[in-house]
């Protein structure tokens, strides 16, 4: 007699290979303890330093310490994800994804080092929960792994232009920064949806935006 076979979504993936978790234990901790090298050309390159006063310098610099923070909690998501996913074009795109949000590393954090500002001390903690969700979101199968990426990117979107609102008028260099970080953000989010993202129920999205409001509480001050 054969035995029932349980629906795609409901079946464990293949274990990930050593490799696999190697390199993303690996790309962890460059993530959270390393200085990030972008592969593109800073957004802000050869844009003078804006004149800001003191406070307007430490408002910018917690804005982008928050965006840092938030591009630690996208690698960790992507380096989950990739590690549960079954589908090697999903795991292709992750990959692509994560290689872009690497630039968004690199470009928040010479923003902030430019502003007299600092990473967040909370790095490690949300890259950890993060990097749960991210292989959470895998196991439950890659249409939902895809949505889960969708809704996130979508919300992110939504926080850079509350951002964009937010900056110092004369701070034009993080502005740019932003601006290009928002559009890949929303390139990632439709990637994400033509790749087979299911949509996610409304209490999970409730639930990313009660948790991504923590963060940026948490990370504008530490």
């Amino acid at each position: 007699m054969r035995r029932p076979q349980l629906p795609q979504a409901f079946r464990l993936p293949p274990p990930p290979s050593l490799d696999a978790l190697i390199t993303g234990f690996d790309r962890g901790l460059r993530t959270v303890f390393a200085s990030a090298t972008s592969g593109r050309p800073h957004p802000d390159a050869g844009m003078p330093e804006p004149e800001l006063s003191p406070d307007e310098r430490r408002h910018a610099a917690a804005l982008m310490r928050v965006n840092h923070t938030g591009e630690v909690c996208a690698q960790a998501l992507y380096q989950g994800q990739m590690l549960t996913a079954r589908d090697p074009a999903v795991r292709q795109a992750l990959d692509q994804a994560a290689r872009e949000e690497t630039d968004h590393l690199a470009w928040t954090e010479a923003r902030i080092a430019a502003l007299g500002g600092s990473r967040s001390v909370l790095d490690p903690l949300f890259y950890l929960g993060s990097f749960a969700l991210g292989t959470l979101s895998g196991i439950a199968g890659d249409r939902w792994n895809l949505g889960f990426l969708a809704e996130t990117e979508r919300q992110v979107e939504g926080h850079l232009n509350g951002h964009l609102e937010r900056l110092p008028a004369a701070d034009a260099k993080s502005r740019a920064v932003v601006e290009q970080m928002r559009d890949d953000e929303a390139a990632h989010a439709q990637t994400a949806i033509d790749h087979g993202g299911a949509t996610l129920p409304a209490p999970v999205s409730a639930a990313m935006r009660l948790a991504g409001r923590v963060m940026t509480g948490a990370t504008y001050r530490l």
